[in-house]
């Protein structure tokens, strides 16, 4: 079998060099997987953050933004984009932890997503328990 050398690299005649690959789709998207705790958080990191900017600006809290068409479809869009943006460089064969670097760590992500989850969840009980936005204007 022939072989070639380019810049020291090895390879057999005819033969593509192999590319690192990730988790197949649905391996990613698997109960233990990389991308649904990720990708939820990432969610919820941004969704509470704007929940309470349209509180502070328009008065209206978490739930009837969640009522609302406007909130639905921004909801929507938001949900699609991230998962996707998400999903990409995992199924290319990179990992947050690859890419963490100072403050910025795959472990400080997962833990500002959890908070952020909690965040939601108490600013609707709050919500919900006292018949007020959390921000009242």
């Amino acid at each position: 079998m022939a072989t070639t050398t380019m810049t020291s690299f090895t390879f057999a005649a005819g033969r593509a060099p192999s590319v690192p690959t990730g988790p197949s789709f649905w391996d990613a998207l698997a109960f233990s997987g990389p991308a649904p705790e990720r990708i939820n958080g990432r969610l919820a990191m941004v969704g509470f953050v704007s929940a309470l900017a349209v509180e502070a600006a328009s008065g209206g809290g978490l739930l009837s933004q969640a009522e609302s068409g406007t909130g639905q479809a921004w909801f929507l869009y938001t949900a699609v984009a991230l998962s996707v943006a998400s999903l990409v460089p995992l199924l290319q064969g990179e990992s947050a932890e690859g890419r963490s670097k100072g403050a910025f760590t795959a472990d400080a992500e997962l833990w500002n997503g959890r908070l952020a989850m909690l965040g939601l969840v108490a600013l609707a009980a709050t919500e919900y328990l006292t018949g007020a936005p959390f921000v009242n204007v």
